[in-house]
């Protein structure tokens, strides 16, 4: 029988309502009636927390296809400058004549004229957007099979958006609504349909939410999946190889790797045999593309004059980039609590963003449905926002500036302002991301007595590995203790001695 000391009563399972912790939250309310009160009546209502967040992001979406609407209707096929004046522009109908499918050409297997000469996307991006080349009718001009193609891209992305936010809404089971957050984030809707982003999004969606079920061979599988459409999935395996070091769990690391390994050489493997030179197109561009929009190096050379070739720009980007997964990892191995796995997804994913070479506007959706299972505050998450806007709004008035002879738009200056911005509010949403690692008392969803509900195996883990720095003013390095026991948390949700290390 237990002692007193390790029991704890049972946890709370009720649903937690951000308006009645979130002070922005709630005065966003009086939008509809205000926060939840004593007499509302509950469960009287078919639709559920999951139900509503689905809606409003299904009706964000269409919102974002308004906003496409003058590109739609003339300003993709009157020039340049257009589509950039209207912040409408899309590489959808721009790929579909440039890259072969409105000439009925196979991507990887057929070649195209032009300097890229094979489809410059991964196999499962690519087979997405033959799908919607399947499904664009044959008949009329070029011009409304561009706008049928956008369409049907636009449909199949819907489908991906309302994956996206059934799953994260569904992660952490105790706060569905904080996948509001996803829903009605302005950049998500600016961006939906810029590019084929969006699958990857669900899939890793998806894949976090099994792993947040325990079920790391799913896991795994979705995660090669998403990978194989975006590579930037790929780098979440990096937060659970430290998360399973520190709590042991070796076997689902294992699984989930293999599940990974094997769904992405599923997907690609027949492509790679079959046509190899369309196959790699995707791998040799990335390390040819040179310095582009929205990064640091791009303000590096055009504000500081700094000359950095491709070669140099590809070795200091991934110098940082092993850096920041390192400092990531010694802050999970080192923190006074196992850190949850949302929170080191986000870390790793907003390093790769921070020191590409290139930062299309579309990339803010990788963040997005991170950063409110991370960071699942209203105040930070707007802050952020508002600066991921700002770039939106900027990059599209400094093409009007350089593809105008007029020279109206956003000058240089203003544009790497614009891209300052961008930097500014992801080191800050990543900063409070690291603070509440560092104070797991500020950490809006372990308020409540959880652990990691993101985690699935790591929730409520022992941790059988922990870095522990010297004691200050000591020569001796101090013992490891129990990180749940550092902060307070009670021994029965997840307490176990450690090793020093």
């Amino acid at each position: 029988m237990p002692s007193p000391q390790h029991t704890t009563a049972p946890p709370d399972r009720s649903v937690v309502a951000p308006t009645h912790h979130d002070e922005v939250a709630a005065a966003g309310s009086e939008l509809i009636g205000g926060p939840v009160g004593r007499w509302a009546r509950l469960g009287g209502s078919r639709l559920s927390p999951v139900h509503v967040v689905a809606l409003t992001a299904i009706g964000m979406f269409a919102l974002g296809m308004v906003q496409k609407l003058p590109c739609y209707n003339w300003a993709w096929f009157r020039g340049a400058a257009s589509q950039y004046t209207h912040a409408c522009y899309s590489d959808i109908p721009h790929l579909f004549v440039g890259r072969g499918f409105a000439d009925g050409l196979i991507p990887y297997f057929d070649r195209f004229p032009g300097d890229m000469q094979y489809l410059e996307y991964p196999v499962l991006t690519g087979l997405f957007m033959q799908v919607a080349a399947w499904l664009t009718p044959g008949g009329g001009d070029l011009q409304y099979r561009e706008q049928m193609y956008w369409t049907a891209n636009a449909g199949m992305l819907l489908v991906c958006t309302a994956v996206i936010a059934v799953c994260v809404a569904r992660t952490h089971r105790r706060r569905p609504w904080d996948a509001l957050l996803v829903a009605l984030a302005p950049a998500f809707a600016l961006t939906a349909t810029i590019n084929w982003d969006l699958l990857a999004l669900a899939l890793t969606a998806a894949a976090m939410l099994m792993w947040s079920r325990g079920r790391a061979l799913a896991f795994g599988v979705l995660l090669g999946l998403a990978t194989a459409a975006k590579l930037y999935p790929f780098l979440l395996l990096g937060p659970v190889l430290v998360l399973c070091w520190r709590a042991g769990k070796w076997r689902e690391l294992a699984v989930a790797v293999l599940g990974t390994a094997g769904a992405w050489l599923a997907v690609n493997l027949p492509v790679m045999l079959l046509a190899p030179e369309g196959w790699k197109r995707f791998y040799v561009f990335s390390q040819e593309r040179t310095i582009d929009f929205g990064s640091v190096w791009l303000v590096l050379t055009q504000r500081f004059g700094m000359d950095i070739d491709v070669e140099a720009v590809n070795l200091y980007a991934t110098v940082l980039m092993v850096l920041a997964c390192a400092g990531v990892a010694a802050l999970a191995l080192a923190a006074p609590r196992r850190p949850r796995f949302a929170q080191l997804a986000f870390l790793v994913v907003a390093a790769f963003i921070l020191t590409n070479k290139v930062y299309s506007p579309q990339y803010v959706l990788w963040l997005i449905p991170l950063a409110a299972l991370a960071r699942p505050r209203w105040r930070d998450f707007l802050i952020w926002q508002a600066c991921e806007v700002c770039y939106f709004l900027g990059i599209w008035m400094y093409l009007v500036y350089v593809t105008t002879d007029h020279k109206q738009g956003l000058p240089p200056e203003g544009y790497h302002l614009a891209i300052a911005l961008h930097l500014a509010g992801t080191l800050f949403l990543c900063a409070v991301v690291v603070r509440d690692i560092l104070r797991p008392d500020r950490d809006p969803v372990r308020r409540d007595g959880s652990d990691d509900p993101s985690g699935g195996v790591l929730d409520g883990a022992e941790d059988v590995f922990v870095v522990r720095r010297s004691q200050a003013g000591g020569g001796r390095q101090a013992q490891a203790t129990d990180s749940r026991r550092a902060t307070g948390v009670p021994e029965s949700q997840g307490a176990g001695a450690q090793p020093s290390v």
